[in-house]
């Protein structure tokens, strides 16, 4: 009879006993649960269970009943990880943990993001579990920047390994292979030291190389090995054993060997470990190359800030900063930290955060963000976020959650290289046997150098590199351009989308109506209407009459004293102003009134086709002005929409206003399909309808978005909407032009095809060479691979990988009809080859 297990689950929204017993029959439903009792006031549950009931189950029938189970999520910074293979093997002992509900470990940045169960373990239980296996890990502590010390020591030590294996391996290569390029070589070494005391000098410069800096080959390819769980160590560690082991044999007891075998493989085991160290280290120089742009942003905080203590004004450091200080900033320094400027006026260079290059002015009452640069002016500002709930770290948390995070389209990698190596070993062992039974005379000699070739060409570091180092590169290139891919996936999902469904007020719009047109009548100024206009609006907080104030105080004007101000419930309104009778309302108070409006009636039917608000002003009884009230669509969305056309995607507008207003701006930008006058549950349904089969994208920026921007397949938030749209969101854009969606669709495309050049590789480079280093083109050619040549092989298809993918450091941002051009032939050719 199978084990039972015990676990404890921390739960949810328990308020009564009603929802005790709902609790309790939602997991004793699951099956083979044996026992479950919910204590409502630890608000915890006790399970007895036993297969095939796991706590994944449990949680899920929690969540059905409403009453889901404390979760929590951490990341682990792992060691000695080197190829796809020790990913799975890390991914495997991690999930195979009671209370681990996921994970996912990257080999590029290095780390794991676990999902677990609060109560059923610890962080540190889980970091062991990881040690254990013979990956050493531990656990990340929040906001805890990369280690880039640690890159840097990792580099260094590889470097000095490489220097020392190859000296010693030189002379090695010479005296076995100098032969082959030079004439006389070996009879000028059987003439001086003598071909056995070569063997013996060969033997001690080769087990110096092996066993120093080729040792970890050995103590992390052979356990691994022995555990059932090879890796890419235990193919390097196979290879260089069988070339070293044979070539003692060939050494000491040549006897043992069959006739004409006895010969020495000491150069292929030295030269082996020199050429994958290589590749280790030019590996390791890319890998810190990918977090490039973590490391800007790291770089943008300021080490130091000027704070207020008593009545002075200090230098204190960043960590010693607390919310409610008082800082003082000066021309040309960075702000510390998020605040509210309380005195000063200054331009602030916000590029670095929101991509946007001119600077914004910020004056007393203005938010600024940490990282910044002022300009020339001087601020003072008291500290309302510091250290990880500044937008930087904010920011900084959201790129590594982002370049952590493993794509759809990794599952297949991952299927792949499960069984990868032990099919390597498989048909190590096959190419051995064949050799020996069909290969010519000395077929044993040929067994050993395919065997050993196959062994060392296989590379699963490729595959295993091909996919996360995109993603490191591509988001880290997007957060410079303004756009933060808050989960990982979404870089694939954008990539798919065919429709892009986009609120109106706020995202195609600046979101508060303006002062659009203003139309005088003949023997009017436009300036003096609108003075007059202004000063009687002035006293109503009505939208529109905000709109009309804003503009006339933009201009200069001074507003002046209004008397007998009258409001005409349904019309509009009119009042006396500087002795002048000024009448402002719809044509249905001039109507009234007995105004004529002549031409202007026209002008402002025409204003009303175009989605506009259209008042009239009469002064002293003529008609003076039609004055048009909208919300003004924000500069660089008509250039957006035709990007986002050219990338040939289809778009949609959706919105709570008027189908006529809706339908007028959708005419106005050419925009494909309009939902208008909708609540924000009818947005929902709106995008089901939109979808038709296909993925969509949702962008918006309001509170009432974010059940569209979760519902969506990706979420895109405008990053000057409200905190409850960001949080809904897939993608946030820091800047509020609309531009930074198509920049998101362009970098996803790249980061995808670069994705796909790299898997292409990857495949293709192991589909190919395999076959060779068995021997596949002896037959035809004659020719066999070296391992020596198979050694550099493996070591470059790795290097590869990562120089491709840092290509995407230098995409430029999708603000031309060049590269956007580009971007739609691409998208085009993707879709042809799928």
């Amino acid at each position: 009879m199978e084990t039972s297990q015990k676990t404890a689950l921390l739960i949810q929204n328990l308020t009564c006993a009603s929802c005790v017993g709902r609790a309790e029959k939602a997991l004793n439903k699951v099956k083979g649960v044996i026992s479950a009792s919910v204590n409502l006031a630890n608000e915890t549950a006790q399970v007895e269970f036993t297969a095939p009931a796991t706590i994944a189950a449990l949680t899920d029938a929690l969540s059905g009943a409403g009453y889901p189970a404390a979760t929590k999520e951490m990341t682990l910074v792992i060691e000695d990880m080197t190829c796809a293979s020790c990913v799975g093997r890390v991914e495997r002992a991690l999930k195979a943990v009671l209370g681990v509900l996921d994970a996912s470990v990257n080999l590029a940045t290095e780390t794991a993001t676990v999902r677990y169960v609060d109560k059923t373990i610890t962080e540190g239980e889980i970091a062991q579990i990881v040690t254990k296996t013979g990956y050493p890990a531990k656990v990340k502590q929040s906001n805890q920047p990369r280690d880039t010390d640690k890159k840097a020591r990792e580099i260094e030590h590889l470097r000095r390994m490489v220097l020392l294996a190859a000296v010693l391996a030189l002379p090695v290569f010479a005296i076995e292979m100098g032969g082959h390029f030079i004439p006389g070589v070996h009879a000028w070494v059987r003439d001086t030291i003598g071909m056995q005391n070569s063997y013996y000098l060969q033997l001690v410069l080769t087990s110096i190389v092996l066993f120093g800096p080729g040792l970890s080959f050995y103590t992390k390819g052979y356990p691994a090995l022995f555990k059932g769980t090879p890796d890419m160590n235990s193919l390097v560690a196979l290879g260089t054993t069988a070339a070293y082991g044979f070539s003692l044999v060939a050494t000491f007891a040549p006897n043992l060997l069959p006739a004409d075998t006895a010969n020495v493989y000491y150069e292929a085991a030295a030269v082996i470990v020199v050429l994958i160290l290589l590749g280790r280290f030019l590996e390791a120089r890319a890998k810190g190359r990918t977090g490039e742009a973590i490391r800007k942003l790291v770089g943008l905080q300021a080490k130091i800030a000027r704070v207020e203590r008593g009545d002075a004004v200090v230098e204190v450091p960043l960590a010693e900063i607390v919310a409610g200080d008082v800082i003082h900033v000066r021309p040309g320094e960075k702000l510390a930290v998020d605040g509210d400027v309380l005195s000063g006026a200054s331009y602030v260079d916000e590029s670095m955060i929101s991509g946007e290059p001119v600077p914004v002015e910020k004056t007393t009452g203005s938010q600024v963000v940490g990282g910044t640069v002022n300009g020339t002016g001087a601020l003072v500002f008291r500290a309302t976020a510091v250290g990880g709930d500044t937008m930087l770290a904010q920011i900084i948390a959201m790129v590594e959650q982002a370049q952590g995070a493993k794509l759809p389209i990794q599952g297949m990698v991952d299927k792949i290289t499960a069984w990868f190596v032990p099919a390597v070993i498989a048909v190590t062992l096959l190419t051995v046997i064949v050799w020996m039974i069909f290969g010519p005379d000395p077929a044993f000699s040929f067994a050993l150098v395919a065997g050993v070739s196959v062994l060392i060409i296989a590379c699963p570091c490729a595959m295993g590199l091909a996919t996360p180092t995109s993603i490191m590169v591509g988001t880290g290139r997007a957060a410079e351009m303004g756009v933060l891919f808050r989960k990982g996936d979404a870089l694939q999902s954008l990539h798919e989308a065919t429709v892009v469904a986009v609120d109106k007020t706020g995202t195609l719009t600046e979101g508060r109506p303006e002062l659009t047109d203003l139309d005088v009548a003949e023997g009017f100024e436009a300036d003096e209407v609108l003075q007059l206009v202004a000063a009687v609006e002035e006293t109503s907080e009505h939208p529109i009459a905000e709109a009309i104030v804003r503009s006339a105080k933009s201009k200069g004007l001074e507003l002046p004293k209004i008397e007998a101000f009258e409001s005409i419930t349904g019309y509009g309104v009119q009042a006396v102003v500087n002795g002048r009778s000024v009448l402002i309302g719809a044509d249905r108070l001039m109507v009234r009134e007995g105004v004529d409006l002549g031409v202007l009636a026209d002008v402002g039917t025409a204003l009303g086709i175009k989605g506009k608000t259209p008042l009239y002003a009469a002064i002293d009884g003529q008609a003076a002005a039609v004055i048009a009230v909208s919300d003004p669509i924000k500069a660089g969305t008509p250039a957006a929409i035709a990007s986002l056309h050219a990338l040939g995607l289809k778009v949609a507008m959706i919105t709570g206003d008027n189908k006529g207003t809706a339908e007028a701006i959708a005419r106005e930008l050419g925009i494909d399909h309009v939902v208008a006058e909708v609540l924000p549950e009818g947005k929902v349904a709106a995008l089901e309808t939109l979808r038709g089969g296909g993925k969509l994208a949702f962008v918006g920026d309001g509170i009432n978005d974010a059940p569209a921007l979760a519902a969506a397949d990706v979420g895109i938030a405008i990053g000057t909407g409200t905190d409850v749209a960001i949080e809904a969101a897939d993608v946030v854009l820091m800047s509020g032009d609309l531009n930074g969606v198509v920049n998101a669709f362009h970098i996803s495309g790249r980061t995808m095809a670069n994705i796909r050049q790299n898997l292409f590789w990857a495949f293709g480079y192991n589909t190919l060479l395999i076959p060779v280093a068995a021997g596949a083109l002896y037959p035809i050619w004659g020719v066999m691979l070296s391992p020596i040549l198979a050694a550099g092989a493996m070591s470059l298809s790795s290097v590869f990988v990562l120089t491709n993918a840092l290509r995407l450091r230098w995409v430029q941002p999708a603000a031309n009809e060049a590269v956007v051009s580009r971007a739609a032939t691409q998208k085009l050719q993707v879709a042809a080859a799928e």
